[in-house]
């Protein structure tokens, strides 16, 4: 359910406010991959696969609506 609760938040923002989670999600994930790549260990392991798939998902929307 929270998957579904997220989706509809980031439908209802606008494309301004999505580029700019969009930044903020891609500064996060470069982050991580910092962190991975010092050798820092890791507490959440999935982050970065969420991370990678909340930056898909925000591109898939804003693709969705310059289709339209």
């Amino acid at each position: 359910m929270k998957r579904k609760e997220f989706l509809k938040k980031l439908r209802e923002e606008s494309p301004e406010q999505l580029k700019k989670r969009l930044n903020e999600l891609r500064l996060e994930l470069m982050k991580e991959k910092g962190f991975v790549a010092s050798g820092r260990p890791v507490k959440d392991t999935s982050k970065i696969r969420n991370l990678k798939r909340n930056i898909a998902r925000i591109l898939t929307i804003i693709g969705g609506r310059t289709k339209k």
